[in-house]
């Protein structure tokens, strides 16, 4: 595919967008602003893809010319760099494609992330601790922001419940395909006779809302303070630091009291109610919209069982793409860059297939 002449157009209005931006009273409209900064970040890594492989391609020419040289040792030098050339070729015009798809209008955003133990008691609980460590340690990684909303501590070291806002360039992109259901096999520590035992977490990664997104009307929330209850230190016990909101048309409450300040855990419950709100809205216009499409990568889906961790045999398998990496030591310490790729790939090839472009 000759992606020269929709470069130059994207490239065009990346021009357009610099000047733009340059301009004093850019900001006047805050929403226009963000949409605008949010395509020219786009434009951008797009604009830096499209160097890279003309650079690649250039080097490439080159080796090959120099791979019949007379000079048996340089043409000998210039062959070893050709694979290295075209693989990389191959991975740019990969992620030139999937730039120049039509933008999920929520990628740039940053996320709440809920997890929750499913079947499985304290196990299941572990493991919902376990993977919000991984989501942590995933996120120092990749240089996001994790602030912790709401958590439920259960006994043992486990939560039942923690909800937490990861926040950094095109985070959404990157965490949209966790939620579903995951699946654990492993002994538990408190399992006597060895046997392997199945428990489930549940995670919801949902787009961060923001205020111009959705009108959280006052006569449609009520809002409740109460004394903060549970672990947390002598602090949360003994003051109404807890808040409940409830949003009265759908019924959906938010509870925090994660901190000592009623105000930020105020803050914190309208933020998660709004984001909560904002999937809903999503999920229902996309069903009415896209009731055919058949594959469930990014959808949300978070009845599904997505993935298996099999601690005995050292594998995690994601059942959407049949991937199965026999690594989950390191999986489960937050390199998940191989399992990402492969899901954003899977993505992006039925993306192509919807738009009728060629990959």
């Amino acid at each position: 595919m000759d992606f020269a002449p929709l470069i130059e157009r994207k490239a065009e209005r990346f021009r357009e967008l610099e000047a733009a931006i340059a301009e004093p009273d850019f900001f006047n409209n805050p929403q226009k602003a963000r949409e605008l900064m949010r395509e020219h970040t786009r434009l951008k890594e797009l604009v830096a893809l499209w160097e890279v492989l003309q650079k690649a391609e250039a080097e490439l020419h080159d080796n090959t010319e120099l791979g019949q040289s007379n000079d048996a040792e340089m043409a000998e030098m210039a062959k070893a760099e050709i694979p290295a050339l075209e693989q990389r070729i191959a991975e740019t015009k990969t992620k030139i494609q999937l730039a120049l798809l039509p933008p999920d209008p929520n990628e740039d955003r940053d996320a709440i992330v809920e997890i929750r133990a499913g079947t499985g008691g304290n196990e299941a609980a572990l493991f919902a601790a376990d993977l919000y460590r991984m989501y942590c340690r995933f996120a120092e990684r990749r240089g996001f922001k994790i602030e912790q909303l709401e958590s439920n501590p259960s006994e043992l070291g486990g939560v039942k419940e923690v909800i937490f806002r990861a926040s950094g360039p095109q985070v959404f992109r990157e965490m949209k395909y966790e939620s579903g259901v995951h699946r654990v096999q492993r002994v538990p520590a408190t399992e006597a006779q060895g046997r392997i035992h199945t428990s489930a977490a549940t995670v919801a990664v949902l787009p961060e809302a923001e205020e111009v997104d959705l009108e959280l009307k006052p006569e449609e929330i009520r809002i409740e303070v109460c004394r903060a209850g549970g672990p947390g230190g002598q602090g949360v016990n003994t003051t109404d630091s807890a808040v409940q909101v409830m949003h009265i048309p759908t019924g959906m409450i938010v509870r925090c009291q994660d901190g000592r300040s009623q105000q930020k855990n105020k803050v914190k419950a309208l933020n998660i109610l709004r984001s909560r709100l904002l999937e809903k809205k999503q999920r229902e216009e996309s069903e009415k919209y896209d009731a055919n499409r058949k594959s469930q990568i990014g959808s949300g889906d978070r009845s599904e069982k997505i993935r298996t961790y099999n601690y005995p045999q050292n594998r995690v398998t994601d059942h959407r793409i049949g991937l199965t990496i026999y690594s989950l030591d390191r999986f489960i310490e937050g390199d998940l860059d191989e399992m990402m790729k492969g899901l954003q790939n899977a993505d992006m090839q039925e993306r192509l297939q919807e738009v009728n472009v060629a990959a």
